[in-house]
């Protein structure tokens, strides 16, 4: 993507909502420039709180790791610094942006950062795809997979190759010759029966 690095961003916590005091305990994240992938950044966190049976055994964390894990606000002081002012993405953008937005205003940093949701993309791209979650996409796509889900770092791995798709995808199928962040966040938030017009319409813009 021209003059357009992202950086690839997965969350694992201890439940659905921060606005339910729920905290992160993984961040896993991948930054994309050229289309490629450059550099990785992964933590554990301890979030000052016991995670229950259910979440240790969905996502393979325990409390004994947490434990020696750093705190929340070291984890996402190094994040902070790994996301500069590069654009974000994440499948389901919306769970991880409330995640990050939380957990930096408990550090006192307001994101300025973009985000873009593979999720909503795909599923305006691929609408005969089974489902869109990751895992499926990830199959349906044969796109490269450690096979492990739900660690925050593989988890970002499986979006940072979807996106890097997503976006050649949207390249050749609307014929241009590079397309930039914003016309891939303007593609997720078009209805999909739009979506031939409104690139039409940026295509001839550009032009």
């Amino acid at each position: 993507m021209k003059n357009n690095s992202v950086v690839v961003i997965d969350f694992e916590t201890t439940g659905l909502s921060p606005n339910l005091g729920e905290r992160a305990i993984e961040v896993g994240a991948v930054l994309i420039n050229n289309n490629q992938i450059v550099d990785r950044f992964q933590r554990l966190m301890n979030p000052g709180k016991k995670i229950s049976g259910f979440i240790e055994s969905y996502t393979g964390i325990s409390n004994k790791m947490l434990s020696t894990a750093p705190s929340v606000a070291e984890a996402m002081g190094e994040l902070k610094d790994f996301i500069g002012d590069h654009h974000l993405v994440a499948h389901n953008a919306s769970f991880d942006s409330r995640f990050l937005d939380a957990e930096f205003s408990r550090i006192k940093h307001k994101r300025v950062n973009e985000f873009a949701c593979s999720l909503l993309i795909s599923r305006r791209l691929y609408p005969e795809a089974p489902n869109h979650k990751l895992e499926t996409l990830v199959r349906y796509k044969n796109l490269k997979t450690d096979g492990v889900h739900h660690r925050a770092l593989a988890d970002a791995e499986m979006t940072a190759h979807l996106w890097m798709r997503l976006v050649e995808d949207i390249k050749n199928n609307f014929h241009f010759d590079d397309i930039t962040f914003d016309i891939v966040q303007k593609f997720s938030k078009t209805p999909k029966s739009k979506i031939p017009e409104v690139m039409k319409k940026i295509k001839d813009q550009l032009h």
